[in-house]
């Protein structure tokens, strides 16, 4: 199984459905690979057309088949309200070690509800110890 890190950019979500009925969605983002999670910052007042632009870094182990990109409104005051949900298969990245941003359909239950931008890098895990020792 692949061993490695996975990179993930954040670029922008476009097209969603918008949670707040009196002004902008404050929407941010949680990636899970596996058992790690990471939150974006929250795009505050960006609406159905939030911006990120932000990094993240997941180290992977044996079994990881998919990253799950959950966007959530920020409301104070109550709970955060649930958006939509990417799920994106990791197979082709482990060939290609490179996607560069892609759209992926945002989805919630069962219905297409806008799109999220991301980028993904793999960089696999050295685990021969020659290649290790000339890099050094």
């Amino acid at each position: 199984m692949k061993r490695g890190s996975l990179e993930v950019l954040l670029i922008a979500a476009k097209g969603l459905d918008n949670s707040d009925f009196l002004c902008n969605m404050d929407p941010y983002v949680v990636i899970t690979c596996r058992t790690q999670e990471q939150k974006s910052s929250v795009a505050s007042g960006m609406g159905s057309e939030p911006e990120w632009n932000e990094n993240f870094v997941f180290n992977l182990s044996a079994g990881v088949s998919e990253l799950s990109i959950k966007i959530m409104d920020s409301d104070a005051g109550s709970a955060d309200d649930f958006v939509g949900e990417a799920k994106i298969p990791l197979e082709a990245l482990f060939e290609e070690r490179s996607i560069p941003p892609t759209s992926y359909n945002v989805v919630k239950d069962e219905e297409f509800c806008g799109e999220i931008r991301v980028g993904l890098t793999f960089t696999p895990e050295e685990v021969d110890d020659r290649s290790i020792e000339e890099e050094n």
